[in-house]
């Protein structure tokens, strides 16, 4: 049931457990190597890193990292990555909980866009978008087939339209293997 779930701000003393959700969520990948990079990339900074937590257990977890478009200075952005719940409590809105609370802390914190490559039916649920067609381009080319997959949320009105160029992304996440969908 969600509503015994907590959403809190993930401290260095939870780096296993991170590791230990992404491993379970992602056995092909090693998305918990790329989330433990992040965690320790100053290029990443400011980020936010969530976990949901349902009876003293970390359950899922969620990681924004800093971004920029082009050389825009004046403009603020982060990318969602990664998202994931351990298998047995997928399917049950965790992952919503933990993009909900996300995007409000980014938002409280005067962030003016946030981007993901996801899911294409998962995210437009939470307000993202195709970014490519905002002129928003990702680090690495994503194939035509699957391009709708890299999105956009405009978390400051008027934004969107205003801006176009290349995402930059951390040093971490700066790897053609981590920009296919």
């Amino acid at each position: 049931m969600k509503s015994d779930i907590r959403i809190e701000k993930a401290v260095e003393s939870d780096l296993e457990a991170i590791s230990s959700i992404h491993e379970a969520a992602f056995e092909e990948e090693d998305v918990a190597g790329l989330t433990r990079d992040l965690l320790d990339d100053e290029s990443a900074q400011p980020r936010i890193s969530l976990l949901a937590v349902q009876d003293q257990q970390p359950i899922g977890h969620i990681l924004f990292t800093r971004a920029q478009i082009g050389g825009d200075k004046d403009l603020t952005a982060s990318i969602l990555a990664p998202l994931g719940v351990i298998p047995e409590h997928q399917k049950k809105g965790i992952g919503g909980l933990l993009i909900r609370k996300g995007l409000q802390l980014l938002s409280e914190s005067a962030v003016d866009l946030v981007f993901v490559l996801g899911h294409i039916e998962y995210y437009p649920r939470f307000g993202f978008i195709p970014a490519a067609k905002q002129g928003l381009i990702a680090p690495y080319p994503i194939p035509e087939e699957v391009a709708d997959a890299w999105m956009v949320q405009e978390l400051r009105p008027g934004v969107l339209g205003k801006c176009q160029g290349k995402i930059i992304c951390a040093r971490a996440m700066d790897k053609p293997e981590h920009w296919q969908e």
